[in-house]
């Protein structure tokens, strides 16, 4: 198992599961490196779905946060964004390592926000 970064909290059978800005290498994180040009992406700060298919913050959730910068274009709306998003890369592999486990995968802002309580009641 290789060195994890310090946004990367689980692991999925020794594979990192990573945050949208690790696998897209955006550099709009706070402290990254595209900050100054273009700001810090609301993805990266969104704590409501912190924990969401075990990312930090938004990191594993980010087709659900409008406002997020994707193909170097300012994405619009959950549902003005959501085709490009089923042809995303990263969101096609969270899906792919979520859908086996146990809470599964969601598409949806409140389909993750009831994975979180569940996953929180279990602690």
């Amino acid at each position: 198992m290789g060195k994890l970064t310090a946004f990367t909290d689980t692991v999925l059978e020794g594979v990192a599961k990573l945050n949208c800005w690790e696998h897209k290498k955006c550099g709009r994180q706070p402290g990254g490196s595209k900050v100054a040009e273009l700001g810090v992406c609301p993805v990266t700060t969104y704590g409501e779905l912190h924990g969401a298919h075990g990312g930090q913050n938004a990191g594993r959730a980010c087709w659900a946060i409008a406002g997020s910068l994707c193909g170097g274009k300012i994405q619009g709306t959950y549902a003005q964004k959501l085709d490009n998003c089923w042809r995303c890369d990263f969101m096609n592999a969270v899906k792919q390592q979520e859908e086996p486990m146990p809470l599964g995968f969601s598409a949806t802002r409140l389909g993750m926000e009831k994975s979180i309580e569940k996953q929180n009641q279990g602690k």
